[in-house]
């Protein structure tokens, strides 16, 4: 058993006793710096995507704690794909006046927003990360904000503050402050070693859960606890959904129900899980509440019923059946009445996932051009294709729905890889992510608050 140390989940634990303290504007600006939240956001998310906002990150430090947090926000802001980060090679020397923008010089970059900051060593093993947003072109400042908090949380930190500028910037919650459950695969070829993980959104901060000695499968994140579920060998030869704990590193299993157990999603409230049970050929989506409720059947196994995934307001559930003899998208009511087909493509569907937003359902297609990664509206309609490849596969959505992560894997002299990358829900933007080892199966958390 393995024992996870997290840094504190609660944002109010992160910031520490003095908390996060709002900066007012210096004296000359103090009455003119409305919050962009009260005006609408400076940029529309459409009109972003097609030309990002051109952004000013001023380094908080040019070493240390305070150019590590200002590369974690560039970076934040450059992946999203809705951010142009403008090089700072080019900041005109003495843009600041008392800290004070001098517009001109920042007008003639073409930034509409500027980032300042600024870090204090706080004593007692504390940090005090400053920061301000600007709005260039309303000569303004748009936030303010201090953090206190422990010097091993300065990535937190970064994140929180990359998020806020999102929100500010493009007027919805950003998703850096997340973390991504996946199986991180390693070891020889013929057999590889599948070890439960965990890490932030970006890749770093990886934590192994596991150790391996049992193969590990499809994590899915609690959207309301610090609780994994996965599924697992490791009481048999069948394969099981248990549950992990992240604060205790205890291991659970849930119910040994029929043959085997597969395809674990949690309710949007965080109490039951869906998942599948075989019985005789087939598999029936079944109900389980976490507190020792029982078991509830929403289909039976006369065919086989796989991957449900709730709807974000728990009102209905979209899964993968064979029903119809081809393996195709389905979407029923949350006690299993009013089943209707979604799916018609010339091809298979599997392993659909609902968007936070409501508005997308992805899925994995393959057919006679491959495999793809897809998304469509809760209805069927809209279907597109997002991204292709050998083998795409396992999509999951980030916090505001904004972006997808999936599976790619590709061959190799030796057998294949297998990556992460993420990809803006518009198709654009695709992006690998860094890991330690190959990974497959991930599972995006809610954000860290």
């Amino acid at each position: 058993m393995t024992r996870l140390l997290l840094p504190p989940f609660s944002r109010r634990r992160l910031l520490g006793v003095a908390g996060a303290a709002t900066l007012a504007g210096p004296a000359a600006f103090a009455q003119s710096a409305p919050a962009t939240a009260n005006n609408g956001p400076a940029i529309q998310v459409s009109g972003a995507q097609n030309a990002p906002i051109p952004i000013a990150i001023l380094p908080f430090d040019t070493q240390g704690v305070g150019a590590q947090i200002t590369q974690v926000i560039t970076d934040d802001l450059s992946r999203c794909g809705l951010f142009r980060t403008i090089d700072p090679s080019s900041f005109v020397p003495n843009s600041m006046n008392n800290g004070v923008p001098v517009w001109q010089n920042w007008s003639l970059l073409g930034a509409q927003g500027l980032v300042t900051g600024d870090v204090k060593d706080a004593g007692s093993g504390q940090l005090r990360v400053e920061f301000r947003l600007w709005d260039v072109q309303k000569q303004a400042q748009v936030q303010g904000t201090a953090y206190t908090t422990t010097q091993s949380n300065w990535r937190r930190i970064a994140h929180i503050i990359a998020d806020t500028i999102y929100q500010q910037m493009i007027g919805e919650k950003g998703y850096f402050d997340s973390r991504v459950a996946f199986i991180s695969v390693s070891g020889p070829v013929t057999s590889p070693v599948r070890r439960l993980a965990v890490m932030d959104y970006d890749g770093a901060n990886v934590q192994f859960l596991t150790s391996g000695a049992n193969m590990a499968l499809s994590p899915q994140y609690n959207p309301t606890r610090q609780q994994l579920a996965f599924v697992s060998y490791r009481d048999g030869r069948n394969p099981r959904v248990y549950l992990f704990n992240l604060q205790t590193g205890a291991i659970q299993l849930v119910g040994a129900f029929g043959e085997m157990t597969i395809g674990p999603r949690f309710s949007p409230d965080g109490n039951s899980l869906l998942m599948s049970v075989s019985r005789n050929g087939g598999a029936a989506i079944v109900k389980t509440n976490l507190s020792g409720g029982g078991m509830t059947e929403l289909t039976d196994s006369s065919s086989i019923n796989v991957t449900p995934c709730y709807s974000p307001d728990g009102s209905q559930i979209v899964f993968n059946s064979d029903r119809d003899g081809n393996q195709q998208l389905f979407v029923m009511n949350a006690d299993g009445s009013g089943v209707k087909r979604i799916s018609f493509g010339p091809g298979q569907y599997a392993e659909p996932c609902w968007s936070p937003r409501g508005d997308l359902i992805s899925y994995t297609f393959w057919g006679e051009g491959g495999f793809s990664i897809g998304v469509m509206a809760p209805d069927g309609t809209g279907e597109r294709i997002l991204s292709q490849g050998f083998l795409v596969e396992c999509s999951t959505f980030c916090p505001n729905g904004r972006v997808l992560m999936f599976c790619r894997q590709t061959p190799t002299g030796s057998g294949h890889s297998s990556n992460l990358v993420t990809i803006g829900v518009d198709g654009f933007n695709e992006r690998l992510v860094d890991t330690p080892t190959y990974a497959s199966d991930p599972s995006w958390g809610p954000l860290l608050t």
